[in-house]
C-alpha cells in the first residue's frame, strides 16, 4: 500500500467534506480520519479534536496545488478558509462562527446538494428541523414571559403570526439572506433566492446553525433581537396576526370596487409540509401572489402583499 501523506487539516467536518469533494472532482482519491469520532450527522467536530485529509505521496503535491488554487487566507500551513462569501451575513446577524462550515450547511438547499456527485456536501433540511422547534420554543417562551394577560387562544395566534412562512422570509430579507443562499442551477433559475419557501426554510436553518456553534443562548439572543419589534407591536395593539383580509376588502369596498378573488394556484411539497400559493384578482387583474403552509396563510399574505401594492401606486386624493 502506497504511503499516505496528510495535506489538510481542519477542526470543521463539512470543511473536510467539502475539500474532500473538490479533490476527487480533480482525480485524487483521499483518506479523512480524525481524534475524535463522527457523528451521524454532518456537523462540527469537537473544537479539540481535528479532522486530516491524507493522499498518496505521489499525488500530494498535485492535491495541494488544488486546495491552494481555492484557498484565501493561510496561517502556519493550515487552511482556515476556503471562501469568505458569508462575511456580510455574519456581520448582519451579528455573530461570527467559529465553524463556518456548519453555515455554509445551513444555507446549502437541496438543490445544490442533488448536483455534487462528490457526496460531500450536504443540505439544510435537518437543520431547518431543527431551526423549527428552536424557533417554536423560543417565541413560546418570549410570549409566555412578555405576555402573561394573553389567554391560550391569543398566544397561540400571536405565535403563529411570528413563525409563519411569511414572517420569516421577511425576516429573511431584512438580513437579505437570499444573497447567500447555495442554489443548484435550477432552484438560480427560477429565481430561488427570491422564493418565500427557500427563505423561510434558510432562515430555520440559520438559527440550528447558530445554536450547534454557540449554544441556546447565542440562538435565543439572535431570536430576540430579531422579533423585538414584532413583540413591541403586540404589546402595543394587544396582539399580531391583523387580518389583512378583511382590511383588503374594506380599502376596495371604500373605493367603490368589486370584492377581490382568492385563487389557489399551486401546491409544492410532500404532504406532511405542503406549500400553498395562492393570488389575489381584483376586477379580473391579478394583483399579489403569496405561499404559506395554510391556504388561509397563503391568502393572508397575498391580501397583505395586494394591499401594500394598492396603496403605494394609488395617485394621492387631491384636495
Amino acid at each position: 500500500m502506497p504511503d499516505l501523506v496528510v495535506i489538510f487539516r481542519t477542526h470543521s467536518d463539512i470543511e473536510a467534506q467539502i475539500v474532500r469533494g473538490l479533490l476527487e472532482a480533480h482525480g485524487i482519491m483521499s483518506v479523512l480520519a480524525s481524534d475524535v469520532p463522527h457523528s451521524v450527522f454532518p456537523l462540527s467536530v469537537d473544537p479539540l479534536g481535528e479532522v486530516r485529509l491524507s493522499v498518496r505521496e505521489d499525488e500530494a503535491e498535485d492535491a495541494k496545488r488544488v486546495i491552494d488554487s481555492h484557498r484565501t487566507d493561510v496561517k502556519n500551513g493550515q487552511v482556515v478558509r476556503l471562501r469568505d462569501e458569508f462575511d456580510l451575513l455574519e456581520r448582519a446577524i451579528g455573530y461570527r462562527f467559529r465553524d463556518r462550515g456548519l453555515l455554509e450547511h445551513a444555507m446549502t438547499h437541496t438543490s445544490k446538494a442533488n448536483e455534487d456527485i462528490s457526496g460531500g456536501v450536504f443540505d439544510n433540511e435537518s437543520l431547518e428541523f431543527l431551526g423549527d422547534a428552536l424557533l417554536g420554543f423560543v417565541v413560546a417562551d418570549l410570549l409566555f414571559r412578555e405576555f402573561p394577560q394573553f389567554d391560550e387562544g391569543e398566544k397561540s395566534k400571536t405565535k403563529a403570526a411570528l413563525v409563519s412562512t411569511a414572517s420569516l422570509a421577511r425576516q429573511a430579507e431584512k438580513l437579505q439572506l437570499g444573497d447567500h443562499l447555495l442554489l443548484g442551477r435550477g432552484e438560480e433559475k427560477t429565481g430561488g433566492r427570491r422564493k418565500q419557501a427557500l427563505l423561510a426554510d434558510g432562515y430555520e436553518a440559520l438559527i440550528a446553525a447558530l445554536y450547534l456553534d454557540g449554544g441556546l443562548e447565542q440562538a435565543r439572543a439572535f431570536i430576540t433581537r430579531e422579533f423585538r419589534d414584532q413583540i413591541d407591536e403586540a404589546r402595543r395593539h394587544g396582539t399580531l396576526g391583523q387580518d389583512y383580509k378583511s382590511a383588503l376588502q374594506e380599502w376596495l369596498q371604500a373605493r367603490e370596487q368589486p370584492l377581490p378573488d382568492y385563487r389557489l394556484v399551486g401546491t409544492a411539497g410532500p404532504d406532511h409540509s405542503k406549500l400553498f400559493e395562492v393570488a389575489v384578482v381584483v376586477s379580473g387583474e391579478p394583483v399579489a401572489r403569496a405561499t404559506g403552509t395554510s391556504k388561509k396563510e397563503a391568502e393572508q399574505e397575498a391580501a397583505r402583499a395586494a394591499l401594500e401594492r394598492l396603496q403605494s401606486s394609488r395617485p394621492r386624493d387631491t384636495m
